[in-house]
């Protein structure tokens, strides 16, 4: 089998150097409590459109009890959503998007190589492989537990139309509020 070609070798990476701890994160990502799947970022690279950060799984996550009893794994979706995180930020932070809120557009060829278990620290690294400001960013990622590849594919960000989810929000609880009790 021909040796895939890494974005960043993981065993080169400054775990010391952080860039962005969570309250940075929480600048440019609206996730918050149990969906903050980002620990921390530690490269950036804006030339080559590079990003790294990390994940630390510990026991007290909220899918531990109820995803593989006796054998917590970190379900495969949370991963893809880390590295979703991950690239989010990137994109806000630099405006290379230039949309108030990212979200998913789609992904593909993604591959779960290995399980990542409490304990673990997730590694996810991306690089953009396509911008088209204001409609979509295309993004390689993978993801490593101990230098080992386990999770690996490319995501696409698409610009959330901020405005029209708040007044559907907004119209969703005037509904609610409306509605007479039998």
């Amino acid at each position: 089998m021909a040796q895939r070609e890494l974005i960043l070798d993981p065993s080169t990476l400054d775990f010391d150097h952080v860039i962005a701890d969570a309250e940075e994160i929480r600048k440019y990502n609206p996730q918050r409590f149990e969906m903050e799947q980002i620990t921390a970022v530690i490269f950036e690279d804006l030339s080559r459109h590079v990003c790294v950060g990390y994940k630390d799984v510990s026991y007290d996550e909220f899918w531990v009890r109820g995803h593989m009893p006796n054998m917590p794994l970190m379900p495969g979706v949370m991963m893809l959503e880390a590295a979703a995180q991950m690239c989010s930020y990137f994109s806000q932070k630099y405006d290379l998007l230039g949309a108030a809120m990212v979200g998913f557009g789609g992904l593909e060829e993604v591959r779960f190589r290995d399980p990542v278990i409490p304990g673990d620290r997730l590694v996810l690294i991306s690089q953009m492989t396509k911008l088209r400001r204001g409609a979509i960013v295309v993004t390689k990622f993978q993801g490593f537990v101990q230098n080992s590849l386990v999770v690996e594919g490319v995501l696409k960000g698409i610009p959330i139309p901020i405005e029209v989810v708040n007044s559907q929000l907004a119209r969703s609880a005037l509904n609610l509020s409306t509605q007479v009790p039998k």
